[in-house]
Order: structure tokens, then C-alpha cells, then sequence
């Protein structure tokens, strides 16, 4: 069991490997096309300069990789040092035929199937590209977020596209990046993105006996005090897909159209009510909390 547990996420970055590598291989390199990022930059100088894109995707991203072993961990860095020896070997050696000469085709395709290994990479604990190791450790240092260092970077990365390959291309590439990014996020985080949803209503009990029977979903009430009326009283919580936002505001302003509602993204969640399922005969409750976790 211990040795499939180690085996089990290298094979899925082999997996990874190859389907970016088929990202890159057929569809963005035929259409000279550029990704964001690292790999961006690597295929920005493998352009210009002719240098191999397997030689210069190790040699870009080698910094990143001390940095990350230094800063990160040691697991880390070796599952990403795999990676990314795999994806420049795959890209030097495998014969990826091109796919297609549909410019908007291999943009989107090349996108979809680069982020998705980027995403089944990350999924096992590595990366496939040094950006992620830069952010992180820069957001430490400074009061930039990790999402705003990335955009900064990319930037600069386009807009030297732009000047080396010609806006149309620099265009093509940004759509691809922004394929790959969607991409990334559902991998990660599942095509079920979840909201967190907090409930202050006075038709409490009414809106708290729907939900759990309309929508099948775990739901758990707490009590606060309000600063603004300085009165006790009771917040109910519970975790929605988003495709339920709608069906959750008509029930709470059903029974209460001046309810408040404060929806937040939920990055993952597990356990608990999380599937919709049938909850029969649910007795009203005078206790600060109703389980969400059967």
C-alpha cells in the first residue's frame, strides 16, 4: 500500500506531462503561439533565439526550482523538478503531430489541454511551470497578492510577444493563457465550484426547514450578536454549488424578502451534506445548531 501511495502521484505527473506536452507540441508551438508564465518565457526565447524549447524550459525554470526547494520543501521541489524534466523531454523527444492550423482552434485546444496537465501536475504536488514558486515566494515579502504578482508578470511577457511576434499573435496567446487558467481551476477545484452562504433572516426556522428539505443540503446555525441592534440572535450557514445561488435567494425571500446574504467562494469542501439527498421528517430545533454532518 505505502508503495502504491508513492507510485500513484508520480504516474498521474507522467499523465500531466503528456497531456501538456500535447497542449504545447500540436497546438501552440505550430501556431507560434505562447503560454503565460515560465513556459511562456521559454517559448518566447525558443522563438527568437532557436534554442530547443525542452533545453530552455529546463534552464528558465531551474532558478525557480532552488528558490522552491529553499523556501517550499523538499517533496515539493522533487515532484516538480520531475515534472518539469518530463514535460521538456516529452516535448523533445514524442512526435506530437500538429493538430491544427485553426488559429483560434489551437489557441483554445492548446489552452484547455496545457492547463489540464498543468492542473493534473499540481493536483500530485507538483508544478509544471516556476511561476506559482516565484509568486508565492515574493507575496512573502511583499503586500502583493499571488494573483497580482502572476498578472504583473504576464504582463510583461505579452507585451514583449507583442513586440517580438506581432499583436495578433501576442492576442492568441493571451486567449490561451486565459483557457489554461479556466483550465487550472476546474481541475483543481472541481466543475462544482461552492459558495459559502451566511443567512440572517427573522423567518429563521421556516427558511432553515426549506432548505434542508427543497435543497437537500447540510445546513448549521450559530449564535451572534448583532453590533448594529445589539441583540442576540441566530445566523444560519451552509455550503451551496453555485448553480443553487438562485434557488437559495427565492426560498430565503420567500419567507423574508429583507433577509441578508452574504454568499463567499468556497475553495473546496468535503464531507458533510455536500450532495443533494432526500432529508425525511426534519423536526424543528430550538438548539443553537442543526448537523451538517450526516
Amino acid at each position: 500500500m505505502k508503495i502504491a501511495r508513492e507510485i500513484l502521484p508520480s504516474l498521474k505527473i507522467l499523465l500531466g506531462v503528456l497531456v501538456a506536452a500535447l497542449g504545447l507540441s500540436s497546438f501552440l508551438v505550430p501556431n507560434h503561439f505562447i503560454d503565460g508564465g515560465i513556459t511562456g518565457v521559454s517559448m518566447l526565447v525558443s522563438k527568437i533565439t532557436g534554442i530547443p524549447l525542452g533545453i530552455l524550459l529546463i534552464v528558465v525554470n531551474a532558478p525557480f526550482l532552488i528558490a522552491g526547494y529553499r523556501f517550499i520543501g523538499r517533496d515539493f521541489t522533487v515532484k516538480s523538478i520531475i515534472a518539469i524534466l518530463g514535460l521538456a523531454l516529452a516535448v523533445a523527444v514524442i512526435p506530437f503531430p500538429a493538430a491544427t492550423e485553426d488559429k483560434l482552434l489551437g489557441a483554445v485546444f492548446g489552452g484547455f489541454f496545457l492547463g489540464a496537465g498543468v492542473g493534473i501536475a499540481i493536483r500530485s504536488g507538483g508544478v509544471l511551470d516556476g511561476t506559482e514558486i516565484l509568486a508565492l515566494i515574493l507575496s512573502s515579502r511583499t503586500f502583493a497578492t499571488v494573483g497580482e504578482i502572476i498578472m504583473a508578470l504576464n504582463v510583461v511577457i505579452f507585451s514583449a510577444a507583442a513586440s517580438f511576434l506581432g499583436v495578433e499573435p501576442a492576442l492568441y496567446s493571451m486567449l490561451t493563457y486565459v483557457t489554461a487558467t479556466k483550465t487550472i481551476d476546474y481541475m483543481l477545484h472541481g466543475f462544482e465550484a461552492y459558495n459559502g452562504v451566511m443567512i440572517i433572516t427573522s423567518a429563521l426556522e421556516e427558511t432553515r426547514r426549506e432548505i434542508l428539505h427543497q435543497m437537500g443540503r447540510g445546513i448549521t446555525s450559530f449564535k451572534t450578536f448583532g453590533g448594529y441592534s445589539g441583540t442576540d440572535r441566530e445566523v444560519l450557514f451552509c455550503v451551496i454549488t453555485r448553480l443553487e445561488n438562485t434557488k437559495l435567494e427565492q426560498i430565503v425571500l420567500k419567507y423574508d424578502p429583507n433577509a441578508f446574504m452574504v454568499i463567499l467562494p468556497v475553495l473546496e469542501a468535503k464531507g458533510g451534506v455536500l450532495k443533494r439527498r432526500h432529508l425525511p421528517n426534519i423536526p424543528p430545533t430550538s438548539s443553537n445548531s442543526a448537523s451538517s454532518s450526516k
